[in-house]
């Protein structure tokens, strides 16, 4: 053997890339892309089906209850229901380390909001139609290709459909998964399906902090209180303050006022008003201080409402106002290590397939095992999707064939697949 080659034989890259190439080479693995183009009605009827049922956070039981009859009906025979609401499906293995695979059940809609849910054609549309019943029927569709097609595998595949991933389910599903579950200290990798697309790798969990802002005063009538300090003003004045913070663009922070409310009528003065302020960064250091930039505005706003009153009133005795800041999501950041291997199995994956693909940071239920310093990657279904947390949110499943088959991949490498004559 030449230098050349002996140095491209121990090259570890190219090792990788050439387990994989064998892996795709599996008689199996071959027949699982036709399979995956013969059932995609099946997977489109999953996917209106599933976004059909109203799953707000904490309101997820009626589609987990659906995704459990799915699990079952694929041939998994050890599906379950967890303490949080979690739908928790095993496919036995080996003895180490399972491989988990999720989707969040849950969606950012809140309950009674009119989903809308339709085809046209291909394409799907509707309220939460892609994140994330594109991902729980990617999760369904591999679990039925699993099974149907007889895929051996290593290790026990641990399928998950999740709670509590959007606004102030604050990741409960996946927090109780890693925190308290019988399976927080044994899983080995963890792939989250997340939406649609192949054109991301998700290794960088982005932080987030999000409050809600309670300020409450006295009220009244507006003609005969005019002046006691009103905590819609206040509002306004903190939210005026707190915009004028310097936020870094290197690690990227941003902050947002996405719900304010408060009041009663027109001729009244409040006796509270609320908002509420999302704060991301990949650095919890900035989260630290844009919080407390948050609360030093709070305080100011306040003290200036209630001059204001005192310079029109001076007589009057002084007016109270209290504010009220509550955190109500927390999500940790963290990040993969460059030489991950989970990292490396999906370049690998990517290159083999021919797929382009970025890493990138985002919010998902990755945040947990990578902040704990646990091998994870949030990855997209295949196929293609807009309007995500919006009722006009659409998908369509040109391409997502090539998601499933990505996925599909990826699994098996972390999973250790055995040759199609060992014992399945």
């Amino acid at each position: 053997m030449s230098p050349v080659s002996r140095s491209i034989a121990s090259d570890p890259a190219s090792i990788l890339q050439q387990e994989i190439r064998t892996l795709a080479a599996g008689a199996e693995v071959r027949t699982a892309l036709d399979w995956f183009r013969k059932h995609e009605p099946e997977f489109a009827r999953w996917q209106l089906e599933a976004a059909q049922i109203a799953a707000p956070p904490f309101g997820e039981n009626a589609r987990a209850d659906w995704l459990q009859r799915q699990l079952v009906e694929v041939g998994l025979t050890d599906v379950r229901r967890d303490r949080i609401g979690n739908v928790v499906a095993l496919k036995p293995g080996s003895n180490i380390p399972p491989v988990l695979i999720s989707a969040h059940i849950d969606t950012v809609f809140p309950a009674g909001t009119p989903l809308n849910i339709r085809q046209q054609g291909r394409k799907l549309f509707g309220a939460g139609i892609s994140d994330n019943a594109a991902g729980v029927t990617a999760l369904l569709a591999l679990a039925a290709a699993f099974v149907d097609l007889r895929i051996p595998h290593l290790a026990p595949l641990l399928f998950v459909g999740n709670v509590g991933e959007e606004g102030e389910g604050d990741l409960r599903g996946m927090r109780h998964i890693f925190y308290d579950s019988e399976w927080k200290d044994a899983i080995g990798a963890s792939v989250v399906i997340d939406g649609a697309g192949t054109d991301t790798i998700i290794s960088e969990a982005l932080g987030s902090r999000r409050f809600e802002v309670v300020v409450r005063g006295p009220g009244g009538h507006s003609w005969s209180d005019f002046g006691v300090p009103n905590p819609i003003v206040a509002l306004a004045r903190a939210i005026y303050l707190f915009s004028q913070t310097r936020v870094a663009t290197s690690p990227k922070t941003t902050f947002n006022i996405g719900v304010i409310g408060g009041g009663t009528s027109v001729n009244s003065i409040p006796e509270a008003a609320s908002m509420r302020v999302d704060i991301r960064s990949t650095s919890g250091l900035e989260i630290e201080r844009l919080e407390f930039e948050l609360r030093r505005a709070v305080d100011q706003a306040i003290a200036e409402e209630i001059r204001s009153g005192e310079h029109l009133h001076p007589a009057r005795p002084p007016a109270e106002m209290e504010p009220e800041i509550r955190i109500i999501g927390s999500r940790p950041a963290g990040e993969l290590e460059p030489n991950a291997r989970i990292l490396k199995i999906a370049r690998a994956v990517d290159a083999l397939l021919g797929n382009t693909a970025q890493a990138q940071r985002a919010s998902t239920d990755a945040n947990i095992p990578i902040s704990m310093g646990r091998e994870a990657i949030a990855l997209g279904a295949g196929g293609r999707g807009g309007g995500a947390h919006t009722v006009q949110e659409w998908f369509d499943p040109t391409g997502r064939e090539l998601g499933l088959q990505r996925i599909l991949l990826m699994v098996l490498s972390l999973a250790g697949a055995i040759s199609s004559g060992a014992p399945k």
